[in-house]
């Protein structure tokens, strides 16, 4: 066995450090992170660590879990606020909000904590995560993200936005979808001075008839003010407007092969200015840029399946995933600041990449040295761009064939000991 260091090894920086690289490594394992640590005190001439995982878990399990949400956090903030000017919508912040869903491992702790889906079989199904994140439009940053046991993606979303609204600031633009369209959410972010942009509620009846109108399928209308829900305070309610006036305009998009033809969106932009109904049209299908970035997330990073075994450790795993997609837009930034491009023009997976091969190396540089390599890897980043296709349209369907294993329809206990008795 290797020799032990008796000197603390796995300090919070170095414990922090190797998580990040694990949620970035696409195989993202312990013992790879160990070994990561193991060859580095060797080439730099320190004692040598033990290849044993064990150590390590109980470093991670230490980690304050507010410190990871306040690291993921700043540095989302920081990254948004360094935002070029010429990244902005109009002059003006563009906040994007999303919800989407996550797995965790099948423990009974987990399963305890985030339970599957109601319709799931028992014993089939996996501990799932209700997720909204809140993201910067100009530099695609995680701002702030909150979570709790899946209870349905229309239930639930709602009051996770309620929890991340808190960084909005005066003069910021929420970009949502159909499901942030409320009478609450827009009138109390309204009287914070945020102005909304969402696609229209399919609940809600259009008419271009009534209202004040603007132009062709363009008008202001008043909503009644809805009867009090549980979750607001009285006073709060009775200072809301009875009925607010915002602006509805119809988006036809000119474009074939597209699932939607014609939708509406609300918004409480003035119409002075002039916001023509194109610019809401080309702002709302920004909006798609929040599902790139999940997809940048649970796809590139891997977030989809997350694998820590405690309720305490997943929330630490997601944190981090969020911390490290941070870190990756923040170089994403800086790139297209120096190439003088838009950060969206550049490809997150390649970015991903690029870091991995510089951090080994960065680790051990200092001084002028160290700038100029990372005056190298801003410049190798912002070489990796992805591919100009406006209006690409593909068909919702695979072409490779998946070759796989039945799927489990009972509980695995059961399944082996049906398999058990039939040998």
């Amino acid at each position: 066995m290797l020799g032990e260091n008796t000197e603390p090894i796995y300090t919070p920086l170095v414990t922090l450090g190797m998580f990040l690289g694990q949620v970035l490594d696409p195989l993202g394992s312990c013992r790879a992170a160990v070994a990561r640590l193991l060859a580095r005190l060797t080439a730099t001439g320190q004692p040598a660590c033990s290849t044993n995982t064990g150590a390590y878990c109980k470093a991670r399990a230490r980690l304050p879990e507010d410190a990871l949400h306040a690291l993921a956090r700043r540095t989302g903030g920081t990254r948004s606020e360094r935002a070029d000017g010429r990244w902005l919508w109009r002059g003006r912040r563009v906040r994007i909000a999303d919800g989407t869903t996550l797995t965790a491992s099948d423990t009974t702790a987990n399963q305890k904590e985030y339970p599957q889906p109601d319709g799931q079989k028992p014993g089939l199904g996996f501990p799932m995560l209700g997720l909204v994140v809140l993201f910067c439009l100009a530099t695609g940053a995680v701002l702030e993200a909150a979570f709790c046991p899946y209870r349905g993606k229309a239930t639930g979303e709602i009051s996770l936005l309620r929890q991340v609204w808190a960084d909005l600031d005066a003069g910021d633009i929420l970009l949502g979808d159909r499901i942030y369209c409320s009478y609450f959410e827009i009138a109390l972010l309204r009287r914070r001075g945020i102005d909304v942009v969402c696609r229209k509620h399919q609940s809600r009846r259009t008419d271009f008839r009534k209202g004040q109108r603007l132009a062709t399928h363009d008008h202001r209308i008043e909503w009644p003010k809805p009867t009090r829900p549980d979750w607001l305070a009285d006073a709060e309610y009775r200072a809301l407007p009875a009925t607010p006036a915002v602006r509805e305009v119809r988006v036809v998009v000119p474009n074939r092969g597209f699932r939607v033809r014609r939708f509406e969106v609300i918004t409480t932009l003035p119409d002075s200015g002039p916001t023509t109904v194109s610019d809401l049209g080309e702002l709302y299908r920004r909006r798609w840029q929040a599902e790139l970035d999940l997809r940048s997330l649970k796809q590139s990073m891997g977030m989809d399946q997350l694998r820590c075994k405690t309720p305490a450790m997943v929330r630490k795993e997601l944190w981090v995933y969020l911390l490290s997609y941070n870190l990756v837009r923040g170089a994403m930034a800086e790139s297209a600041r120096e190439a003088t491009i838009p950060p969206g023009s550049l490809s997150f997976k390649g970015g991903v990449d690029t870091l991995l091969a510089f951090g080994a190396v960065l680790c051990e540089l200092t001084g002028e040295r160290r700038e100029a390599t990372l005056r190298r890897l801003w410049k190798a980043v912002s070489t990796h761009r992805v591919g100009n296709r406006p209006n690409r349209v593909e068909p919702r369907a695979i072409k490779r064939r998946k070759k796989s294993y039945p799927m489990l329809n009972q509980p695995r206990k059961l399944a082996r000991q049906r398999l058990l008795q039939t040998a």
